[in-house]
């Protein structure tokens, strides 16, 4: 652990310097990632989409990173951040032209389906940053490293209607979106030739296989089991949108392969899950090596609420406040910036919060802000005065984004060899929450909408009483067969 720099925003050397090259490189993926949301009308005017096609583009643009995610975190955990997210930079680039130069809508929906995988950037560095930072500097650290990249979103929100216009013509679009491209393959490289796993010196606990995640007793596999059925269940919920019950995009035969698919899948992800753990049903886990499942899936329901609505809504809000208010393209993206715009403090302030209060009492309360601020946000109509309307989207922001920084906080300090399939895991529930809340979306109206995730946001306030603190020291084997000891004492 680098503990060669003081925790100094102004500094680029040592663990500052990986926070800086890698809060950049989430910054780009989201960047890219977002890069259709504030350009939807234009898009649809192109290409000639029905409402319902720019819908389902939407639901699309997420469906691909549940499974990338949690494909994301095994290999980080055995490869190392640095190669993966180079990796997911260089290969991100090319859906993204795809996409810039699609001439149909079948076209332009495989391409944001592809561009999931773009999405799964951020587990990344979620492992990276826990090699470099101490404990007590962890929560604001992740933090950082989530809000500052989250950024991304807004700032595609914010620049790329003025690039478009700046081109001009009809295909504006096309070439702000190609220049997200571009700027995603040039950081691939750059990051590549600037980090490393860890500091000089420090051990890189990797898992013993990467094919499902390690657990620590029989109640937990079972409960891992059982967990990963919601990641299905909303990859299932994607096939039905796609198919002829809804915008028929492919056929009922290949839905019906789909859910076949998936249920194999499902079928061959839990037998690799019981090859991984097949010994602790005849060995028990030394307690001393134990951690509890349920820190998991607690954080998981919570990551559902809050980044599982920040997708779903920064993907409708643009269009939102321009239906509601009868803004233009540019003026509705600006205006919808703002719910994003908070995340350039929300999120660090959540995991600061965290760092000095403790990570259970932080998430309780910020929970409970998240299911008012959705309650809020249903009462906005054409009536309310524009600039009333978006305090309220930023009110109730805060909340999310702080939320998703409280999650990481607690995330690394669970199991340190497993963090990035932990972090997989928990950010694909982010996912399958943005797939189910678009779904919803594209069936009632935007006050419905908000009022459904206000609800599941209740649903993660109580699941939180079943969270216990992180105290204590985590247990980790090294190569050499030792045990060592790690600090990972809450504040």
């Amino acid at each position: 652990m680098d503990h060669s720099t003081k925790f100094n925003l102004f500094s680029f050397t040592g663990k500052m310097k990986i926070l800086h090259m890698s809060w950049m490189a989430f910054f780009i993926t989201f960047f890219v990632w977002y890069n259709h949301a504030p350009l939807l009308m234009a898009i649809k005017d192109s290409l000639g989409l029905t409402t319902e096609q720019v819908k389902t583009l939407l639901i699309l643009n997420v469906a691909l990173t549940i499974p990338a995610r949690v494909i994301v975190g095994m290999l980080t955990d055995k490869f190392g951040p640095r190669i993966v997210y180079s990796a997911i930079l260089f290969i991100g680039a090319m859906p993204c032209f795809m996409f810039a130069f699609a001439q149909t809508f079948e076209v332009a929906a495989l391409a944001r389906l592809l561009l999931g995988f773009i999405g799964a950037g951020f587990v990344v560095g979620i492992r990276m940053v826990s090699e470099w930072f101490p404990h007590n500097e962890l929560g604001t650290a992740e933090g950082l490293y989530g809000g500052w990249g989250n950024f991304g979103s807004a700032a595609a929100s914010f620049t790329l209607p003025w690039v478009a216009l700046w081109v001009g013509g009809e295909d504006g679009w096309r070439y702000a979106v190609a220049l997200t491209g571009v700027i995603c393959l040039i950081w691939s490289f750059v990051y590549y030739k600037s980090v490393t796993d860890t500091p000089k010196g420090s051990t890189y606990f990797r898992p013993k296989n990467i094919g499902g995640m390690e657990v620590t007793s029989k109640g937990d596999f079972v409960f891992l089991i059982v967990m990963k059925l919601p990641m299905y269940f909303a990859l299932a919920l994607l096939t039905w949108k796609l198919s002829p019950q809804g915008v028929e995009l492919i056929s009922a035969n290949a839905a019906l392969m789909a859910y076949a698919g998936l249920i194999a899948l499902f079928i061959v992800d839990s037998y690799k899950a019981y090859d991984v753990n097949k010994d602790i049903f005849h060995t028990p886990v030394p307690e001393i090596q134990r951690y509890k499942f349920k820190q998991v899936a607690v954080l998981n329901v919570l990551y559902y609420a809050t980044f599982g609505s920040e997708l779903a809504v920064i993907s409708m809000l643009p269009l939102f406040f321009s239906e509601t208010f009868g803004l233009s393209a540019t003026a509705a993206g600006m205006v919808a910036a703002a719910y994003a715009f908070m995340n350039l403090m929300s999120r660090p302030g959540g995991g600061f919060i965290s760092d000095k209060f403790g990570r259970k009492k932080t998430l309780l309360i910020l929970t409970a802000g998240l299911a008012l601020g959705y309650f809020v946000m249903s009462l906005i109509n054409a009536s309310w005065p524009i600039w009333v309307a978006v305090v309220a989207a930023m009110a109730c922001s805060f909340f999310v984004q702080a939320g998703e920084g409280a999650v990481f906080a607690v995330v690394p300090l669970i199991k340190r060899r497993l963090t990035g399939q932990i972090a997989g895991m928990t950010g694909a529930y982010g996912n399958v929450g943005a797939v189910t809340y678009l779904t919803i979306y594209s069936v009632v109206d935007a006050s419905t909408f908000f009022l459904v995730i206000a609800a599941t946001a209740v649903v993660g306030f109580v699941t939180l009483f079943f969270m216990e603190e992180p105290t204590g020291k985590m247990a980790e084997v090294k190569e050499d067969g030792t045990v060592e000891l790690i600090k990972v004492s809450s504040h």
